[in-house]
């Protein structure tokens, strides 16, 4: 599957289970210990989209459509708009991304690529000065792509959760509307 062929659009109601499922799988196995009471978090699809723009990654061509006829999603990320209840380190000046997961089995086809440029495309569309976003220091093959997207580490928003869990921070600056 080409890039070319993914399309990126939000999260549909009757998604929102396999989603979850998908995002606690792949965090459980980056995470480990430290997932403890946050898979439920993950899992809550329909309280993000509530709040949030989720959006998905399917394949545009129908390869990866279940035995229903319904598109599979092969990735997910959550678009904060700005500070609230879903925001971790964003400034009212920034946009966050959370939750960015990719299916293994799509993993190196530009799913992840193409769902954070979707969440920078919204973020530039309402004028918000940068976007960012926490990762862990387990999450290597995340850090070369926000690297190769332009995002730059800033050590100095990091945040260690209860339990030891080291939050790096990584931001992108965008342009500022003319």
């Amino acid at each position: 599957m080409a890039a070319s062929s993914l399309i990126i659009r939000p999260v549909r109601p009757d998604e929102h289970a396999q989603l979850g499922d998908l995002t606690v799988r792949v965090y459980a196995d980056i995470l480990g210990h430290h997932l403890g009471d946050y898979a439920e978090v993950l899992r809550d699809v329909a309280a993000r989209a509530g709040a949030c723009e989720v959006l998905v990654a399917v394949d545009g061509d129908g390869s990866g459509d279940d035995a229903d006829g319904r598109a599979r999603p092969l990735g997910g990320i959550t678009y904060v708009p700005g500070p609230g209840p879903w925001a971790e380190v964003a400034t009212r000046h920034e946009a966050e991304l959370r939750m960015l997961v990719v299916d293994p089995a799509a993993q190196g086809r530009g799913v992840g690529a193409a769902l954070v440029r979707a969440c920078v495309e919204r973020a530039a569309a309402a004028g918000k000065a940068g976007v960012c976003l926490v990762t862990t220091p387990s999450m290597v093959s995340a850090h070369r792509l926000y690297d190769r997207l332009g995002f730059v580490r800033r050590p100095e928003r990091d945040r260690r959760l209860d339990d030891g869990l080291l939050l790096e921070c990584y931001s992108l600056a965008l342009p500022v509307p003319s």
